[in-house]
């Protein structure tokens, strides 16, 4: 079977709800990304074979093939087609293994995986609220309520069945809470994010034009008190709006080719695609799903937990990397080293590529071989991706 390589990978930083990115049509947004991967690998951007982009709130702004219409707003010729793909919150990480399956299959040598999300512009749950609205129901349906009857799927719930079916102390969600953001602080001081940072014009207070490279959600001013100050999301529960991801705008994506493509664009690999799987649980826990599929993808690639030199597990809620660390035996110091989505933000369908992109530099700057990256999906799905640094 043919290899798939990335030579290129970016993200937007972050932007909080109604923050700095708020006035970026989400359209425009991916397309900053598709035209900033064109730019890095200097490719003839006819070359580009497909354009794979994940989005989970694929109405209004994002709706029509959010993909094409990103195409179409780019620097990329009319000739290239897209596709928009939603696995949820790994719609962008799906994306990115539908594209090294495309390289891998020798069907295509070169292909964009990208992600984007105005959680702005296109509030969460919209793909839900709107057909209610307009008396056609909800996604669970009847066929869906014999097999699972009564329950409504949750991930607030999953988030807080993970804390209990592995007894996570709220203490304990504070405390990981609280160091995501110190990663986060050390990390953006030292630089460690400016190779995968695509700057993006906005207007400051004043109507200035600047240049927004920095993650908004990140509080430099973060203390442990206050993250444990925050109240529950519900009574008796684990878990606060300190403990969960935060709300974000943003895009990404990398460039997958084959070594056909490598020697024809004289590109340079960044890393090689070595595993990619993607497994289906427990849609009730929901957010347990990425340890299992873990667990399953290194004994696939031959592989121990020791083998990985960093793991970037997405930090939906703070139960879910904690409840890692402890089943898999994981060393903290390999996890989310430059901090997560909990201090970052979590741009639903962008996340996927945009971890891919922390993961790279993560990798680079530490001088490791092999990373994993993960992500727990609403449904009870996860997708692991591994990567061979070159």
């Amino acid at each position: 079977m043919a290899e798939a390589y990335i030579v290129a990978a970016g993200r937007t930083a972050g932007g909080r709800k109604g923050g700095k990115l708020k006035d970026w049509h989400p359209t425009d947004l991916a397309a900053v990304v598709l035209n900033d991967l064109v730019d890095r690998t200097s490719i003839d951007p006819a070359a580009v074979e497909d354009v794979v982009m994940g989005c989970v709130m694929q109405v209004g702004e994002q709706s029509t093939n959010v993909a094409r219409n990103a195409v179409l707003a780019s620097k990329l010729p009319e000739s290239v087609p897209a596709t928009s793909v939603d696995r949820q919150c790994g719609s962008s990480q799906q994306a990115l293994q539908f594209a090294a399956q495309a390289v891998m299959s020798g069907t295509m040598d070169v292909v964009i995986a990208a992600g984007v999300e105005s959680m702005s512009r296109v509030p969460m749950g919209l793909s839900v609220s709107l057909p209610a609205q307009n008396g056609f129901g909800v996604p669970k349906s009847p066929w869906q309520e014999e097999r699972y009857p009564g329950i409504q799927f949750s991930q607030f719930m999953g988030a807080e069945m993970v804390a209990e079916k592995y007894n996570l102390t709220k203490d304990q969600l504070d405390e990981y809470s609280y160091r995501s953001h110190q990663r986060a602080i050390a990390a953006t001081q030292a630089g460690a994010f400016k190779d995968e940072i695509i700057g993006v014009e906005i207007k400051d207070a004043d109507g200035n034009t600047v240049i927004h490279s920095v993650d908004e959600g990140i509080r430099f001013d973060a203390s442990l008190d206050g993250i444990r100050g925050v109240k529950l999301l519900r009574e008796g529960g684990r878990i606060t709006a300190a403990s969960s991801s935060q709300i974000c705008d943003g895009a990404s994506g990398v460039m997958v080719v084959s070594e056909r493509a490598l020697k024809e664009h004289n590109l340079t690999p960044l890393a090689r695609i070595h595993h990619l799987s993607v497994m289906g649980h427990d849609p009730v826990i929901m957010l347990e799903a990425p340890l299992p599929a873990t667990e399953r993808a290194l004994k696939r690639a031959g592989m121990k937990v020791e083998d990985i030199d960093v793991f970037e597990v997405n930090e939906a809620f703070a139960s879910v990397p904690v409840a890692y660390l402890q089943r898999l035996g994981v060393d903290p110091e390999k996890l989310n080293i430059n901090g997560g989505a909990i201090a970052l933000g979590h741009p639903l369908g962008a996340s996927g590529t945009k971890l891919m992109a922390t993961l790279l530099n993560a990798l680079k700057g530490k001088g490791g071989r092999y990373g994993l990256q993960t992500m727990c999906e609403g449904g009870g799905l996860a997708n692991v991706t591994i990567i061979e640094r070159l």
